[in-house]
């Protein structure tokens, strides 16, 4: 995917209405409390430059799965309350996002003000990508921007509709995610690994197929590795395994070396007897796995393993766990993963999603070239499928 949209550096936007869609949809916990701003804090740049460029602002996100109704544990006001925070600047909140109430505010903005608007997804429209919400949200404004790389995947009125009404153009971070996830499929420094986790491989099907042509290493874990274990003869006892993608296995295994790629599993696994952070535990080799136990996680020959074809690397793509990471016994291979990239002197990408979390946990965030704030996105990305998100700014 080389499209390459229009940024907001080159529009003019002062005393302008610009309206900015963001990705503000935030974890949080059983008492709607926000526990982790990241995907608020990625958008600061672009906020901060249309402040300093004296134009009106219009924020608007979806924030969970609503499904086209108001329900008020969806709203976003506890998101405007973090901004004011990061911004320490006043946030004004409307209750709408269309309508005269949300006119009435933009009308009164001065420039360099922000008002947000109450979640896109309280309307059945905007996943819909209703060409008559999307006209809607576009009178609210004199420019489009969009900033929210980690919708840019869903073809929704906010994120594609609007750009066929207004000027548009790409946020900052939407301009970072394009050019770092670009560069690595189109000219990576070589050696290039792809590091593939996750649980399943039907989820990653299309990753490995593409990536099959792109990289000089490609190492897989997680639960979706159990799988080839399986392609090639080994008994995996209780592990999940998607026998219908045993042939997808046995074939990408015989490509690779075909294509020059050097194919990597895990040497050995951590199997429990049950997946339970007090389960039983050992370490085995993939072809000894107990016939009652599941492999939960990559063992330390394998992190050792992965240390070494890392530091031959000048790039590494990591995307998705390598064990039952929601579980800290079984979080070790992808917290050791994620301290491994941090080290190496590679360029290194993180593919979003789990990946993304289990390197602000560790710690180690700041020493990663590129960390993307869209798992979805990212994925499709590097599938090498076209986001309808950036197709309709590069339109424009």
């Amino acid at each position: 995917m080389t499209v390459t949209p229009r940024g907001i550096q080159e529009i003019e936007v002062a005393d302008k209405r610009v309206f900015v869609r963001v990705d503000f949809n935030v974890p949080v916990d059983e008492n709607q409390e926000i526990v982790d701003d990241t995907r608020i804090r990625a958008a600061l740049p672009t906020i901060q430059h249309l402040m300093d460029q004296g134009a009106r602002i219009i924020l608007a996100s979806h924030f969970g799965r609503p499904k086209g109704e108001f329900k008020e544990k969806y709203s976003l006001r506890r998101v405007a309350q973090r901004l004011e925070e990061l911004l320490g600047k006043k946030i004004f909140m409307a209750s709408d996002c269309v309508g005269e109430e949300p006119k009435r505010l933009i009308s009164q903005l001065k420039p360099g003000e922000i008002v947000l608007l109450e979640n896109l997804r309280f309307y059945s429209g905007e996943e819909a990508n209703d060409p008559a919400f999307a006209r809607q949200l576009a009178e609210l404004a004199d420019i489009y921007v969009n900033d929210a790389f980690g919708a840019a995947h869903r073809a929704h009125a906010s994120t594609a509709g609007m750009a066929a009404f207004l000027p548009a153009a790409a946020g900052f971070l939407m301009q970072k995610e394009v050019k770092a996830l670009s560069e690595v499929l189109t000219y990576p420094k070589r050696p290039f690994l792809a590091i593939i986790g996750g649980a399943k491989v039907s989820d990653k099907i299309k990753l490995l197929d593409n990536f099959l042509d792109k990289v000089d290493m490609l190492a897989v874990g997680g639960g979706m590795a159990n799988t080839f274990f399986k392609a090639q003869g080994w008994e995996v006892g209780k592990s999940l395994v998607e026998n219908d993608y045993l042939d997808f296995a046995r074939h990408l295994m015989a490509s690779a070396p075909e294509k020059g790629v050097e194919f990597l599993l895990p040497v050995d696994v951590v199997v429990a007897d049950r997946m339970a952070a007090e389960a039983q535990t050992k370490i085995v080799k993939p072809e000894a796995v107990p016939a009652d136990w599941m492999i939960l996680d990559i063992g330390p020959a394998t992190v050792q393993l992965l240390e070494e074809v890392c530091q031959e690397s000048r790039t590494v793509l990591w995307n998705g766990p390598m064990g039952v990471f929601e579980l800290p016994p079984f979080a070790q291979g992808t917290t050791a993963v994620a301290r491994i990239l941090a080290r190496t002197e590679a360029v290194t990408i993180i593919g979003g999603g789990d990946s993304a979390a289990a390197v602000e946990q560790a710690g180690v965030a700041e020493q990663i070239t590129h960390i993307s704030t869209g798992g979805g996105a990212s994925l499709e990305f590097l599938e090498g499928r076209e986001l309808p998100g950036v197709v309709a700014l590069a339109a424009k």
